[in-house]
């Protein structure tokens, strides 16, 4: 009882003191634990360097499944939810990090999907290792980022397709937003983008930068339950880069792929590089929706919904049949005009 008692009267930082030390001791720490972490990150009750300690202990030790979803469910909780009016769509987006410096594959993977029918909710940010993230060419096109929801709920009932800005709903970011660019190394916040789409949606296309990464995040959707793909070229792109094979995960099989199998040339990594600057990367993207690209470009934003389409059928159509469906997105014109919606509702 007495330990009980005194484990409620120790200050933050001296809890903070002991988590530490256990991490030293090679323990793991507990999903509420790391909820209640986050929380007390967004309160301000831990000093600068005892988070420092944290993020770089869980770096060097490597995070678990609990821990993970510890961080996300602090996130969750302390943000903005984006409750969207719609029973079933998706989010295509990457880890970042591969440091490969592509032109915007999922944010356009996004419209072409929408284009064919489906609902998209595509969460994303301002760009950290390339040229040009989601919301670099987003905002390239005049759209304005909200939060509002009435608007919100507009885009994605007129145009299929909703953007939600992450700086606008994950309110705890900011409170490690220095430490994350003095540390200079990627930490566990690197993990929790692709997991903390504000209007948690129940379907998911991630690509991931290495193996690693697809076995933590392929436990994580199994215990949050929802329908999920996950993609890695196995030349080190977090997305499908036709560049050689690639490996796919989803809940109902594991297998590699070549571009052969899908009926592709295989690409030239020159020919996925985003450019040297925000437009470069806005006019392969406008190419893209507007059925001009290179062959490569637009097979690359092909792949890529294709598996996001066969994730929205819980993969009840082959992936040749997704394919179909995409390339019909674009070359009828569908998905430009879907962009020009967005644009319209947005802007």
């Amino acid at each position: 009882m007495a330990q009980t008692l005194q484990s409620h009267t120790l200050t933050p930082g001296q809890r903070m003191k002991d988590i530490l030390n256990r991490m030293l001791n090679h323990e793991e720490l507990s999903r509420e634990e790391m909820k209640n972490i986050l929380i007390g990150i967004t309160q301000s009750e831990y000093p600068t360097e005892q988070i420092t300690a944290l993020l770089t202990a869980l770096q060097m030790r490597g995070v678990t499944v609990d821990e993970l979803l510890g961080f996300r469910d602090g996130i969750l909780e302390t943000g903005v939810p984006a409750l969207l009016n719609a029973d079933r769509y998706i989010d295509v987006v990457g880890t970042g990090g591969d440091r490969k410096n592509t032109f915007n594959i999922s944010t356009t993977a996004c419209f072409v999907i929408a284009g064919a029918g489906y609902k998209v909710a595509k969460h994303g940010n301002y760009a950290a290792t390339s040229v040009s993230g989601a919301s670099n060419v987003i905002a390239h096109h005049g759209i304005q980022f909200t939060d509002d929801i009435d608007r919100l709920n507009r885009s994605l009932d007129e145009a299929g397709i909703v953007y939600l800005h992450a700086q606008l709903f994950a309110r705890a970011m900011k409170f490690v937003g220095p430490i994350r660019k003095a540390l200079q190394f990627p930490t566990i916040f690197n993990l929790l983008g692709p997991l903390v789409n504000p209007s948690q949606p129940q379907c998911q296309l991630l690509g991931v930068a290495n193996l690693d990464q697809m076995r933590l995040y392929h436990q994580v959707y199994q215990r949050i339950g929802i329908d999920y793909g996950i993609v890695n070229s196995i030349d080190g792109y977090d997305e499908i880069s036709l560049t050689g094979d690639f490996k796919v995960t989803t809940k109902d099989y594991e297998r590699i792929f070549s571009p052969k199998d899908l009926g592709f040339d295989i690409a030239k990594p020159e020919e996925l590089v985003g450019g040297a600057t925000e437009e470069e990367a806005a006019a392969i993207f406008d190419a893209v929706l507007e059925n001009r690209a290179l062959p490569a470009q637009k097979n690359i934003v092909l792949a890529n919904a294709a598996f996001g389409i066969q994730v929205l059928e819980k993969g009840e159509k082959s992936i040749e049949e997704c394919i179909a469906i995409a390339r019909e997105s674009i070359d009828s014109g569908a998905a430009l005009r879907t962009f020009k919606k967005f644009v319209e509702l947005n802007s």
